[in-house]
């Protein structure tokens, strides 16, 4: 890989300072603005709904990432994509008939991600990878913010970076949760190369500025 992308998750943001916050992470240089969308159903936590990306939307020009932590992804989509989102990605567990979700989430003019709970086996994404633009692994439980990393997904990043190799896919592998500048450089040894990162963004002692800043020069170091 010859280059990567930070996604700040503008659930740890201060909500109350929301456009500074979104101005901050861009003028930092962020690639995309992550969303964790939460039902309370598929997920215990309940977040935020297409309301709240579009007002994102008026605030930024970073492309949106918004990830459907939610039961019936599928009559949902298509108000997400209105509401400006770039990116939609579903889980897996949630769609009976992935291809078809892949399908109606391309149609609308998204590119298509899909994303599987730690617990689920790589295998599970085999029959969509050739048709997806996005793999996210989670690297934490779903559903609450601030968890711990979970170092066995390092060996499920390899698994998916090889299976996207040999099908010479152009699909991004993006990964979430727990994300830090210590953690980023052994997922980005294994082959992601979009990483979200919400506290050690916009809970740097220094602001989400130093914090964008201190993720890149982790990989830095290990390219030098």
């Amino acid at each position: 890989m010859n280059n990567f992308l930070i996604a700040p998750s503008i659930i740890a943001s201060d909500f109350t300072r929301l456009a500074d916050e979104i101005s901050a992470i861009e003028s930092a240089g962020a690639d995309w603005l992550h969303m964790d969308i939460m039902d309370g159903h598929f997920v215990p936590t309940i977040t935020v709904g297409p309301l709240f990306v579009e007002a994102c939307k008026r605030a930024t020009k970073l492309p949106i990432d918004a990830h459907l932590m939610i039961s019936n992804p599928d009559q949902y989509v298509e108000a997400f994509a209105k509401a400006g989102a770039n990116h939609i990605t579903v889980h897996v567990e949630t769609c009976p008939d992935l291809p078809q979700t892949i399908k109606k989430i391309r149609s609308l003019g998204c590119n298509a991600g899909v994303t599987l709970n730690p617990a689920t086996p790589a295998s599970a994404l085999d029959a969509a990878l050739p048709l997806i633009d996005l793999v996210l692994v989670m690297s934490v439980k779903p559903g609450f913010s601030g968890q711990s990393f979970m170092p066995e997904m390092i060996v499920k990043v390899e698994e998916i970076r090889n299976k996207l190799n040999a099908l010479r896919s152009k699909a991004r592998l993006e990964v979430d949760g727990g994300i830090t500048v210590e953690t980023l450089p052994l997922m980005y040894r294994a082959g992601a190369d979009v990483f979200v990162a919400g506290n050690a963004v916009f809970k740097h002692p220094q602001g989400a500025g130093a914090g964008i800043k201190a993720l890149r020069d982790a990989v830095t170091r290990i390219k030098r």
